[in-house]
């Protein structure tokens, strides 16, 4: 079942007007709706867009979601992407129409922000114990009953609060127990653990066990053969509980899900194949394969660092910052117009575009140091350059309205992003 959503509400983002709060932008467009800009399909840069900005580009985007559905249809797993990576509702119904399942949220705020937008089917990968945030997701569901959503547990006392919170209920909430590991962030960390968990929601009548979960990456993404033979051990111990677990499930298809955007290939060769009466979905979550990235993923993606036959070909690289030179003061180095509050740096450093030799070597708030090659004295105060990003995520939340550019930077799109 496809987690469709309100598309009337995702279209009428198109028609709210753009003003003084959308950084970048030109002015030109303040009063104008998205679908009336779109609609001349203008030069961003003809039109007057101010530095830094940051831009999506259509051709890639497209690429990403057919190559990622497509991987996911011969492999045999669904997708649930990662909706924190963007928050950008016009994105997610893209993914959606390319076949995603649901989509998957980090926090009750962020799942609040989906339901605005009609989302039926939602996975929260983390255990709720807040409960003003139980209350009213159990309202959400009782007033609902096409809206489906699944969360972790990793605690008896979890599921204790759970239970307590979600009085006056009329269906049970779904849950899978979540599988950890040593040193990585949340989940139960030993079978004992595991076990004892999914036996206290078995005994809550307000929940219902339907899965296990986990994250592989939680300590780290490297690609090392040691990193990858740690990474298949621990999807081998989620398989373990999937199995072990089978007697006490209370749905007729289990869930199995892991999957971030770095091992996702690992999740499909070790959490599918299960055995003869076993009706198993593996759910994977990677939400960074959308827009892909110049730097962390780049260089740990399955479908770039392989050559995995079901790929049907490598990501591309879909979201960039642009920026201006604003200073020359030495020979090898340029002070751009763009910093921490504008780009990622969480991972790595912006990487300019046609300039192989350069690098960003630090970022101020609003200013990047970069670097040039000895043999690079051609650029200008008040030159345009196009920064690749690392680490996606941390760049959307700094955005609330992006263009989309076609192959000419003729604006095709505006998406609206709520962090």
């Amino acid at each position: 079942m496809a987690a469709s959503l309100e598309q009337s509400t995702v279209d009428a983002l198109d028609h709210e007007p753009i003003d003084w709060k959308y950084k970048g932008l030109p002015s030109s467009w303040w009063g104008q709706t998205p679908a009336q800009v779109c609609r001349r399909r203008p030069s961003l840069f003809d039109d007057g867009a101010v530095s830094p900005v940051a831009t999506l580009r259509t051709q890639p985007l497209v690429h990403n979601m057919v190559t990622m559905a497509r991987w996911c249809r011969r492999r045999g797993v669904q997708l649930a992407p990662h909706g924190k990576t963007h928050m950008a509702p016009q994105l997610l119904a893209r993914q959606l129409g390319a076949g995603a399942v649901a989509v998957t949220a980090a926090t009750i705020s962020q799942v609040r922000v989906f339901r605005a937008f009609g989302v039926r089917r939602i996975i929260l990968a983390n255990e709720l114990v807040d409960v003003t945030g139980l209350r009213w997701l159990a309202a959400e569901l009782d007033a609902n009953p096409d809206f489906e959503l699944t969360c972790w547990v990793d605690s008896v006392r979890g599921v204790q609060l759970m239970t307590a919170a979600l009085t006056g209920r009329r269906r049970p909430l779904d849950v899978c127990v979540e599988v950890g590991q040593p040193g990585g962030r949340t989940g139960c960390r030993d079978a004992a653990t595991v076990d004892a968990v999914a036996r206290a929601v078995v005994d809550s009548d307000r929940l219902r066990l339907v899965g296990v979960a986990g994250y592989e990456a939680a300590t780290g993404h490297e690609v090392s053969d040691a990193a990858v033979t740690a990474v298949a051990g621990y999807l081998q111990t989620l398989r373990d509980a999937v199995i072990r677990l089978r007697p006490m499930f209370e749905t007729d298809e289990i869930m199995a899900t892991a999957g971030g955007s770095t091992y996702f290939d690992l999740v499909a060769d070790i959490l599918t194949g299960w055995p003869d009466g076993m009706s198993v979905r593996t759910v994977v979550r990677s939400g960074c394969y959308l827009t892909h990235d110049d730097g962390l993923y780049a260089r740990t993606t399955p479908l770039g660092r392989t050559s995995d036959i079901h790929s049907g070909g490598h990501f591309q690289p879909a979201l960039s910052v642009w920026a201006q030179v604003l200073s020359r003061p030495e020979p090898d180095l340029a002070i751009v117009g763009m910093g921490r509050r504008d780009v990622s740096f969480d991972q790595d450093l912006p990487m300019p575009y046609g300039r192989p030799d350069s690098r960003v070597e630090k970022l101020n708030d609003q200013h990047a140091y970069l670097r040039l090659a000895p043999a690079d004295q051609s650029l200008q105060v008040g030159d345009w350059l196009e920064f690749g990003v690392s680490h996606p995520c941390t760049v959307f939340d700094k955005w609330q309205l992006i263009p989309v550019l076609d192959a000419d930077h003729r604006v095709v799109e505006l998406v609206r992003t709520f962090f």
